[in-house]
């Protein structure tokens, strides 16, 4: 089998499937080849600019129905942010009452004005941002699609291959302890972070999802949302002090991530991080397409284009709906490398 991972999808079906028939990975019937294991980084909805909307809320239901159509020993879907703002932060909406709250909201961040009156009425959001940019392609049939696949276990918290461990956003020592998870490699952190959402599933039987403590839902009163969906890396030092508060936090230190094991991530593009880690970064402008590493020596942190064997953190998230289709690079696991084409 080859194993490949993919990050997050947000983008057109067409240049998702581009991308994966670019590397050699689809037959003849746009399917996956019978050797390969895809694993899906998380964040399967919103893309584009309000012009696409219509677009992009159709592609990202078609694009996570398209992976949970293959069998488990196929794909495997992780969860990010943007898949469970749909049974959390955007619960309460049907699609009129969404679209309503985005024409609103998306008035209120062009026009920067004062929005208290808007969070009064939708208290499940943190600010009109969320919704205006965000959180911006919902449907009800996404959150069906969502719930059915949590219920199913497709929808995954966490996934291992060859010693990495494969999340959203990473988790650090501290979600880990927070979780009551010991683990000294990929496959038991895995197994735990499954496991700990096993239980918050079977406990689900109405209302928004509950992920406390490892993710906190954004909210007018505590602000954007928090933990291991959400959470970046940082240099702590370019950073407001109350974003590294926590667990769960909005940001955190590279040298908080479990020694023991690498992990393979997906949320975060080249730009993010460059701004996040100046010091850490390489020179020049940031781009799209590449995958990027982190590497930990004591104290010492370095953020680079590429994969280093070394690395503590590979970055998958190399921006889908921005890059040429031709230069998106997916995730080797079995090399731990950029994925050769054919």
């Amino acid at each position: 089998m080859r194993h490949v991972a993919i990050g997050d999808p947000q983008a057109p079906l067409d240049t998702f499937l581009r991308i994966l028939d670019g590397h050699g990975l689809l037959g003849d019937d746009g399917r996956l080849e019978d050797d390969v294991h895809l694993v899906s980084m998380g964040d399967h909805f919103d893309y584009g600019t309000p012009e696409q909307r219509d677009r992009a809320t159709a592609d990202g239901e078609a694009i996570l129905s398209w992976l949970a159509s293959h069998p488990p020993e196929r794909v495997t879907i992780l969860i990010g942010n943007h898949d469970v703002a749909r049974v959390c932060e955007l619960f309460p909406f049907d699609d009129a009452t969404f679209l309503a709250a985005h024409r609103e909201a998306r008035e209120l961040y062009a026009a920067e004005a004062p929005a208290e009156a808007f969070l009064a009425k939708y208290p499940t959001v943190p600010d009109a941002e969320c919704l205006a940019r965000d959180y911006s392609c919902f449907s009800t049939a996404q959150r069906a699609l969502v719930t059915d696949l949590l219920r199913s276990r497709r929808l995954q918290l966490a996934a291992h291959h060859r010693g990495v461990l494969l999340v959203h956003a990473g988790v650090t020592e501290d979600d880990l302890s927070l979780a009551n998870i010991r683990a000294s490699d990929a496959a038991a952190a895995s197994d735990g972070l499954n496991a700990w959402l096993d239980v918050r599933l079977s406990e689900w039987t109405g209302g928004p999802l509950a992920l406390a403590p490892l993710h906190q839902v954004g909210s007018p009163s505590t602000g954007e949302g928090r933990g291991v969906l959400y959470h970046r890396p940082c240099d702590p030092s370019t950073q407001p002090a109350n974003r590294l508060v926590g667990p769960p936090r909005r940001r955190f230190d590279p040298r908080r991530l479990p020694a023991a094991f690498p992990q393979a991530i997906g949320h975060i593009r080249d730009n993010k991080c460059r701004e996040l880690m100046p010091a850490w970064s390489p020179p020049g402008a940031p781009i799209d397409g590449p995958l990027r590493s982190l590497t930990v020596t004591g104290a010492a942190v370095t953020y680079e284009v590429g994969c280093r064997a070394d690395a503590r953190l590979f970055f998958t998230d190399a921006g889908m709906s921005h890059a040429p289709p031709e230069q998106y690079e997916l995730f080797d696991l079995d090399a731990r490398a950029p994925l050769s084409r054919p």
